[in-house]
């Protein structure tokens, strides 16, 4: 099933406004988040983000301080909370290897007791709760495209398990608690994404890419560059889950979002370079422990039970993040320059 008619996106926009609700966004200052929180709040509702800012930013929201209805609530997910709310998204947590291996403990318990708290919230309010499950519960697949059925290749040792277990282990909780309690879940596993508000230090292969080239530093590459990675823009991306928070409640998920084009890292690489004109080199290093081959995933359910799959052709995705890395770079570099002078 191909995308909605203009006629359907239309009725979609309607169900997707709907009454105005109170929705609860945990870790909604972060990169996803906030492009989340901003696209509720351009539909009416009510927007509480719970966040710590461990690894998300209070200036991703910046433009949004002024909304009445938006709040902000400076709180830890390890610890339980108790907030009324008709929709909860769950997006707290590290997402970049440098953040979640940094404070592994911190991550899978973040991951582990932020499931159960945003569930024991949705169990007390009646809420409808989202997941934001990743495509690193497939871990590194023995099988291309990966479909939701696919058990995975994961190794719950290794310096990735922080967060591929935990991950594992938050779906599980979501599950359990939808058998046990009745609670209404739905459960998105999330592929490469990109965009705006992406950190420029989140170690991620586009940002880091883009940042490298901009500054006219070698584009590091671990390994020999032949994995592949599908690349979902963040505005496709958020159109996913938005379809899936209305959709029918026997829609639980698991549910792939993400792009099925695939592109190898030096093939993203030579891209940015293009696309840039920067002079940059490619240079090579050692490849990262437990580094999944391949990335790809099977969207037959999204465009089934959602009539979902993504718009946006990663050249026109990386024309609009490398105008905002661009952008926000030389802001610093003459913030820089001008401390410097001074």
């Amino acid at each position: 099933m191909g995308p909605l008619s203009v006629a359907g996106q239309r009725e979609f926009l309607k169900k997707i406004a709907g009454i105005p609700k109170r929705i609860l966004v945990t870790g909604g200052s972060g990169f996803l988040g906030s492009h989340l929180c901003e696209r509720l709040l351009s539909l009416g509702h009510t927007v509480i983000c719970l966040d710590n800012f461990s690894t998300g930013r209070r200036e991703n929201l910046s433009h949004l301080a002024q909304d009445p209805h938006l709040h902000i609530i400076d709180h830890d997910v390890r610890k339980p909370y108790l907030i009324d709310a008709d929709v909860i998204f769950n997006f707290a947590s590290p997402a970049s290897p440098p953040d979640y291996q940094a404070d592994p403990v911190g991550t899978l318990m973040t991951n582990v007791l932020g499931a159960l708290h945003a569930l024991e919230n949705a169990k007390a309010t009646g809420a409808t709760i989202i997941q934001s499950s990743t495509s690193e519960v497939y871990g590194d697949p023995l099988t291309s495209p990966q479909r939701e059925t696919y058990l995975g290749n994961v190794n719950p040792t290794g310096p990735r398990a922080c967060y591929d277990e935990g991950k594992r282990s938050a779906e599980t909780l979501f599950f359990d608690y939808h058998r046990t309690h009745g609670v209404k879940i739905k459960v998105a596993r999330i592929f490469n994404t990109y965009g705006p508000r992406m950190r420029p230090d989140d170690g991620r292969v586009i940002s880091n890419f883009v940042v490298q080239a901009l500054r006219g530093k070698d584009l590091t590459i671990y390994g020999d560059g032949h994995q592949t990675r599908s690349f979902c823009y963040v505005d496709d991306l958020i159109d996913g889950f938005l379809r899936l928070s209305v959709s029918p409640d026997p829609c639980t998920g698991p549910i792939n979002l993400g792009n099925p084009g695939e592109f190898t890292v030096l093939e993203l690489a030579q891209m940015v370079l293009s696309m840039t004109g920067s002079r940059s080199r490619i240079v090579h290093q050692a490849a990262a422990t437990d580094d999944p081959r391949q990335r790809r995933p099977d969207i037959t359910q999204a465009r089934t039970e959602l009539e979902w799959e993504p718009k946006v052709m990663l050249r026109e995705g990386l024309e609009r993040t490398i105008a905002h890395f661009d952008e926000r770079l030389g802001a610093a570099d003459r913030a820089v320059a001008a401390g410097e002078a001074v």
